[in-house]
């Protein structure tokens, strides 16, 4: 295969139309790289003989010997295609640029496709032929609907039918034909979701018309006007005015969206052995052998179609007339596959048919060379005779070009969307809005680009540094370093007294430079540790970036309605553009839009994803990811040799750039701890802390879990600890016996937490939107990371839905608390005078007003916020008499603090309402001038808080309180001779099995289970050791989950005792959790005792 230049690739960037950035999607094991490998042969990369093998995109170490792939990695391609504008006109060869990004598969990695999947515009999906749609593959999909990328499925491994499963072809027709519905299910799926979303906001926005115009009608005192009107805003069939307006739901037609051969988005392949087709290839292999017009030909040769061999007509299954015909994609497509196999390798025999062989080569024209043919590789024979009828690259890259949509095609129906859901998306500019949707690329067009993730490359591995460190150098810059050198020598000669040999001057100096790869001198010098740079992978979406330029960085909290708050976008200057070839960078001068491409100078500009824009008022925030994994696994990290405690810093800060999902963070202990998507994940980044990053020896402690704690109401409770009021009531009195404060604990209703707990990220962006209003109300605008919450609120999944208001959330939840059978009225009041929401205002608690006296501030409609000021934190006013409303924000701060770390291990709270219903303290009326006065007003400030804390924690305790464990969801694909020890692996993890199905046409189960995440660490290995390889699991946080045991639980009752004896002899789980974290944390065991041994004691005295 020739080489492709650089140079070339380069300059196809300019030709926009014949661009395709595409992202190879799929569930772990499914064949992308080997796909890839495929595609790298055709540029003569790699050896065509080695595709497959070679994995050359997976450049990391641990990736070769784990053989999956864990960063996304992007290689640009250079494709010729002829093509015939006419039948008569002679076909012209056109060069295309294919931008491809491999990304991982495997569950821990699922940020990668993320930020792999922003950056393109068409994905093909690799599903495996026998494993079929598996846990990450609805992943991807899903990527690829929110992402609205056009997707092209490819059903790889088809030769696992033949070789494994022994299918013929007829068998394989039907498997393949039920392996298409189930993929087509998933996306039928996400449609269906999205109509009934769509149907609900237009049925809302029609009763809010109806509402406004009945309202206008009883203003003008129309009774008849107002049924007229009832009828034109809803909408109704027979109205005109209603049809004109364009009122009347509109449907989508959904048969685009769906994979079908005959639509040409479904490949058939073996990327193992070098082979793919569509039903476009076939139907011109056919066209003139029946004399049937390739178009009508695509349409038939999927489905249950019959070709008569008589009279070569096509015929459906209702015209067989029990003739025993066999479907034309398995007469004319599979049995010709099949019989590929069968003369080569033997297929389902043991031994090729060498006649047969040669009558296959005669009919398609196909040479084999003497030796392959005397040789007695027969996979060297198949793959062949493979490469050469059905070329595996020819097939994948022709749908590509045919299918995929340009980056013009593609942001012209991409963007708007993109747009209007970034924050602030109503001020942005529309010459900004113009030139990305318009895809226009003058230089006097503001640039915008998005950078999906930061690259970490060692620095001798960038272009500008690799000549320095003695690579092959060019003949012009050989002569260049020469008389650079001799310019050295000549000044040296002239500053120094001795004299020396010029010749040989010249000749030491040139050994310091080798022409070829060695350098010999590189064992004298001392060596350093290379130091890692980062590199921005991004997509250009309109105008042009050149080496030079100055852009400005907008993080992921800005907005265009505020583009000079705190902190301030920077103007960065561009240092650097790449070409990137996946193992390797080659320089740029400028990118113009369309391109995928690396870019240098924002290091510490930019955490993890951000957007760059030449125009700053008006510029638009693109930095919304769906990131596929949560940081659920965090360990705390130390280095072995104290001094070395810098250098872990400041590693794991660039592995937090680095890495889409790793995290890291500082307790209030002093840990430094990293937040990981996984186990698996967790390994790759300890490997690059200790390897490239902080270069050091770190001890990594043990695993650190989240737990939730919470309440339940059951009859084994025991009883109040005040009797005349009900259970959860806490009257609490401060330490200096000047305030009181009641309040009541109780455990939300399992629907409404349920809510609250999805709508997290939902919640954040309400939060955050009403703090922006306020402070740009007051001339203040405010961004922290404590303003909304932890992370961004983009990341967070459950926001991806869509924005919400306080109105909907309200009528949200007050229809939830409607189907609760128990005290509908007492929750629909509770959530009218919701207060905020906890922990740190986004979690699944609500503190509720039940004072009657308007203390708190009202979340949904405020009723105080007019006439009350609210005063600060620090002080309170003392010119009037102090009142309870004076108290509000330390009530509320105190009820933040008192969620987020819990009574029995200090970890968050869920599924708790606060019910505040009186502050009373007796200090009369205060004056200003009253020395004493001013002292006891100020200590209610920190008397507040402690009071209002410990109290909620008193009233938690009131009821049985309850562990709740961080759970995954565990998928496994596997054989029936080892179901009983996969089962037997999830039992002694304390999993439970949800579900059990049979692959049908296919001897593996699917086994669906859950297990907690505390003891998932090992697991993955286990059930490998224990099947023999034969089943490997895919671990998905999926959220918490209640453990139905009592942590403080004794035996009290006869029948307890008789069983099980004073001491308890049954393990109590949530205690065995509740101690380890309590053990982790510094805090006091309780009921830690030692117990004397019965039988080996004496009763003497």
């Amino acid at each position: 295969m020739p080489i492709v230049s650089p140079d070339k690739l380069a300059s196809l960037q300019r030709h926009a139309g014949d661009i395709r950035n595409i992202c190879i999607l799929a569930h772990v094991d499914h064949g992308k790289t080997s796909l890839t490998d495929a595609l790298i042969a055709t540029n003569g990369i790699i050896s065509p003989k080695m595709a497959g093998k070679i994995r050359y995109l997976d450049s990391r170490p641990d990736e070769q010997l784990r053989g999956i792939t864990m960063e996304s990695s992007a290689i640009s391609l250079c494709f010729s295609m002829s093509k015939r504008s006419s039948p008569e006109q002679a076909s012209a060869t056109k060069d295309y640029l294919i931008n491809l990004i491999d990304s991982p598969g495997h569950v821990d990695f699922s940020s990668e496709v993320s930020t792999a999947s922003r950056l393109c515009d068409g994905a093909i999906v690799v599903v495996d032929a026998v494993e079929g749609v598996c846990s990450q593959t609805v992943t991807v999909l899903r990527q690829v609907w929110i992402e609205h990328l056009k997707p092209i499925l490819v059903i790889n491994k088809v030769d696992r039918l033949i070789w494994e499963l022994k299918m013929s072809a007829g068998e394989a027709y039907t498997h393949l034909s039920r392996l298409v519905e189930e993929v087509n299910a998933v996306i039928g799926s996400f449609f269906q979701g999205e109509r009934m979303e769509e149907d609900l906001q237009w049925r809302e926005k029609m009763e809010e018309r109806v509402a406004a115009a009945l309202s206008r009608e009883m203003k003008k005192g129309t009774a008849d006007r107002g049924e007229a009107s009832y009828s034109s805003a809803a909408g109704e069939p027979d109205s005109q005015s209603s049809t004109e307006n364009g009122d009347m739901f509109q449907e989508r037609d959904d048969e685009s969206i769906y994979f079908a051969p005959e639509n040409n988005n479904i490949i058939f392949s073996s990327a193992v052995d070098g082979w793919a087709f569509t039903i476009r290839q076939f139907a011109s292999l056919y066209e003139k052998k029946l004399g049937i017009k390739r178009s009508v030909l695509e349409k038939f040769l999927w489905g249950d179609y019959f070709l008569d061999p008589r009279t070569k007509r096509v015929l459906s299954s209702k015209h067989l007339k029990g003739r025993p015909l066999k479907p034309m994609f398995v007469q004319l497509v599979l049995e010709n596959v099949w019989a590929v196999y069968e003369a080569t390798t033997g297929g389902s025999k043991d031994k090729g048919d060498t006649s047969v062989l040669e009558k296959i080569l005669k009919s398609l024209a196909i040479t084999i060379p003497p030796h392959i043919v005397r040789s007695r590789d027969s996979r060297a024979l198949m793959t062949t005779v493979f490469s050469q009828w059905l070329p595996l690259s020819t097939a994948i890259l022709v749908s590509v070009v045919e299918y995929l949509p340009s980056p013009p095609e593609a942001q012209a129906q991409r963007l708007p969307a993109l747009i209007d859901t970034s924050p602030g998306a109503d001020f942005v500019s529309p010459t900004v809005r113009e030139s990305m949707v318009s895809f226009k690329t003058a230089d006097d067009r503001p640039a915008v680009a998005f950078i999906s993730k930061m690259v970490s490359i060692p620095a001798e591995e960038l272009p500008e540094n690799k000549k320095m460190n003695g690579g092959l150098l060019s003949p012009e810059e050989a002569r260049d370093l020469a008389r650079k050198k001799r310019a050295e020598i000549a000044k040296t000669k002239a500053m120094s007294k001795e004299q020396f040999d010029i010749a040989a001057g010249i000749t030491n100096s040139f050994s310091k430079t080798s022409m070829d790869d060695s350098n010999e001198d590189t064992a004298e010098i001392p060596h350093e540790p290379v130091p890692e740079k980062l590199v921005g992978f991004a997509r250009l979406y309109s105008g042009t970036l050149s080496v030079g330029d100055t852009v400005y960085v907008l993080g992921p909290k800005f907005s265009p309605a505020h583009p000079h708050a705190a902190p301030k976008p920077r103007a960065v200057e561009i240092t650097a553009l790449y070409l990137i070839m996946g193992r390797s960078l080659e320089p740029l001068a400028a990118v113009p839009a369309g391109v995928v491409f690396g870019i240098g100078g924002l290091e510490g500009h930019i955490l993890k994803s951000g957007t760059i824009c030449t125009q700053l008022e008006g510029g638009v925030n693109l930095a919304g990811l769906s990131m596929g994994g949560q940081p659920i696994v965090r360990v705390a990290l130390e280095p072995i040799n104290p001094q070395d405690l810098g250098k872990l810093i400041s590693g794991m800060r660039l592995l937090e750039q680095s890495d889409p999902c790793a995290q890291y963070e500082v307790l209030e202990s002093g840990e430094h701890v990293i937040s990981t998507a996984g186990e698996l994940h967790l390994e790759r980044c300890l490997k690059d802390l200790r390897e490239r990053f902080a270069r050091c020896e770190i001890q990594a402690g043990e695993p650190i879990v989240p737990f939730r704690e919470s309440v339940v109401s059951t009859a084994e409770m025991s009883p109040p600890k005040s009797k005349d009021l009900p259970r959860g009531t806490v009257i609490s009195v401060s330490s200096s016996q000047q305030l009181t404060i009641q309040l009541r604990v109780v455990p939300l209703p399992e629907p409404l937490a349920e809510f609250l707990d999805q709508r997290s990220g939902s919640i954040r962006q309400l939060y955050s939107d009403q703090q922006s209003i306020e402070h740009a109300l007051s001339g203040k605008v405010k961004h922290t990371r404590e303003s909304t919450g932890i992370g961004d609120v983009a990341h967070d999944p459950s926001f991806q839905a869509g924005k919400i208001s306080l109105a909907s959330m309200k009528d949200d939840m007050r229809a939830l608390v409607q189907d609760i059978g128990i005290d509908q009225e007492f929750w629909s009041t509770a959530v009218d005078r919701t207060a905020a929401f906890g922990p740190r205002r986004t979690g699944a608690n609500l503190l509720i007003d039940s004072t009657g006296h308007e203390v708190l501030e009202r979340l949904f409609g405020n009723t105080r916020k007019a006439d009350v000021k609210q005063p600060n934190m620090g002080t309170l006013a003392l010119t009037d008499t102090p009142k309870p409303s004076d108290f509000a924000d330390r009530v509320m701060y105190a009820f933040q603090l008192a969620l987020a770390q819990g009574p029995l291990c200090n970890e968050p709270m869920s599924g708790i309402g606060v019910f505040l219903e009186e502050i009373s303290w007796p200090l009369g009326s205060p004056q200003a001038d009253d020395i004493q006065s001013r002292t006891d007003l100020g200590r209610l400030t920190g008397d507040v808080i402690r009071t209002t804390r410990e109290a909620i924690h008193q009233g938690f305790l009131d009821w049985s309180p309850r562990m709740m464990l961080a759970m995954y969801s565990c998928e496994i694909q596997a054989s029936a001779e080892v179901l009983g020890r996969v089962y037997a692996v999830i039992t002694r993890r304390r999993g439970r099995i949800l579900s059990e199905a049979l692959n049908e046409g296919t001897p593996f189960f699917t086994i669906t289970s859950v297990i907690p995440v505390a003891e998932s660490f090992g697991f993955s290995e286990e059930i490998r050791k224990r099947t023999s390889g034969g089943a490997s699991p895919q671990l998905r946080f999926q959220g918490f989950e209640r453990l139905d045991q009592d942590p403080f639980w004794v035996p009290s009752t006869g029948d307890e005792l008789e069983d099980l004896g004073e001491l308890a002899d049954r393990e109590n789980v949530a205690k065995k959790y509740m101690d380890a974290v309590r053990r982790r944390k510094g805090l006091l065991i309780r009921g830690a005792r030692t117990v004397e041994g019965e039988k080996g004691r004496t009763l003497k005295k």
